[in-house]
């Protein structure tokens, strides 16, 4: 990076400079681990010279810190795939149920926006289609943060929720399910996307935009046809950047399919086997008869639902690359 001449070349310096950002966030935190401990160690051996045992209190409570570091690092250590550290393209779905699903959607959109301002990410709205009567049919964030794709992948399949309808006048007992998918923010793709296999619609935006909404058609719908993959991006006012997130989006989507195809069991992107999709479960929300959220991947559950619909899942991901670490999935990237 200290060469004459390297930001001449913008997009080989925004690779560097991305790689270097992956291997300070694997080496930094352990050769600081070292450090501490180091100084630990020299603290419990003045305290022993000076029998002194408020020293060596100190000392223990410096040991028990440590120890959570380094638990900790292993969670990070378990990030090892190269895209873990980009920033994601989130994208919910609503599915079977009706109303109450595009309700449910619009909940765990708020979760993970919750989420998201919790750590001090950045949240960039790329499309949000509101359903009928309440909630949304889809939507799609761009989510920028530290190690943002290595934590919200975990997040990756069916969501189902239990509750009593708020839409059915006679509160029976509802399950409604939405999709959730994150993909990264590839900056170098290994895909060609010909022409001939697109189709591009344009449209007015919808939703609350002021003046510009519904005047002029800067909405962007692309298909890409050989998949039947579906993107589009609302954010913008120019229908050109429109166009450009939503090739970013599909090209993302496309190049992680193709990994999901080479590697059918998913064991190195998601570390489960199963289809992505409403027929992959994730987790299910129960708000009646009783208070439960599971993770049925990994088994980890709280009755603290009204908290992880605030956007407190950090435990739920702890759980998924604790069961990746547990498993050897970490040793790789260590």
């Amino acid at each position: 990076m200290a060469e004459p001449g390297f930001w001449d070349a913008p997009e080989r310096a925004s690779k560097v400079v991305q790689e270097l950002k992956f291997l300070k966030g694997r080496t930094g935190p352990l050769l600081q681990l070292v450090k501490e401990s180091d100084d630990a160690v020299l603290l419990l051996d003045l305290a022993d010279e000076a029998n002194d045992e408020a020293t060596r209190e100190e000392a223990s409570r410096e040991a028990d810190r440590l120890t959570a570091a380094v638990d900790q690092l292993e969670f990070k250590l378990a990030m090892s795939d190269k895209h873990d550290v980009l920033p994601c393209f989130l994208s919910v779905q609503a599915g079977t149920g009706g109303t109450d699903a595009a309700d449910w959607a619009a909940m765990l959109v708020r979760m993970y926006l919750r989420f998201a301002e919790r750590r001090g990410w950045d949240v960039e709205e790329i499309e949000n289609l509101p359903a009928e009567e309440a909630g949304i049919r889809r939507a799609t964030y761009k989510i920028s943060g530290d190690w943002a794709f290595g934590h919200l992948r975990n997040e990756i399949g069916t969501h189902r929720l239990v509750r009593l309808s708020p839409f059915d006048a006679n509160q029976r007992r509802q399950t409604s399910f939405a999709a959730v998918d994150v993909v990264p923010e590839l900056e170098e793709l290994d895909i060609k996307i010909e022409d001939k296999d697109l189709r591009i619609d344009t449209m007015r935006a919808g939703g609350a935009g002021g003046q510009h909404v519904n005047k002029t058609e800067s909405a962007v719908r692309i298909t890409h046809i050989p998949s039947g993959l579906v993107v589009a991006c609302q954010s913008e006012r120019s229908q050109h950047k429109n166009r450009a997130t939503a090739m970013q989006l599909l090209m993302a989507k496309l190049v992680q399919r193709q990994k999901m195809e080479r590697e059918k069991e998913l064991r190195s992107a998601y570390d489960e086997k199963g289809e992505i999709g409403f027929g992959y479960q994730r987790r299910s929300y129960v708000l009646h008869p009783y208070q439960l959220v599971k993770d049925l991947v990994t088994d980890f559950q709280t009755s603290d639902t009204e908290g992880v619909l605030d956007g407190e899942i950090d435990a739920f991901i702890d759980a998924s690359l604790r069961k990746k670490v547990d498993a050897g999935g970490g040793k790789a990237g260590a």
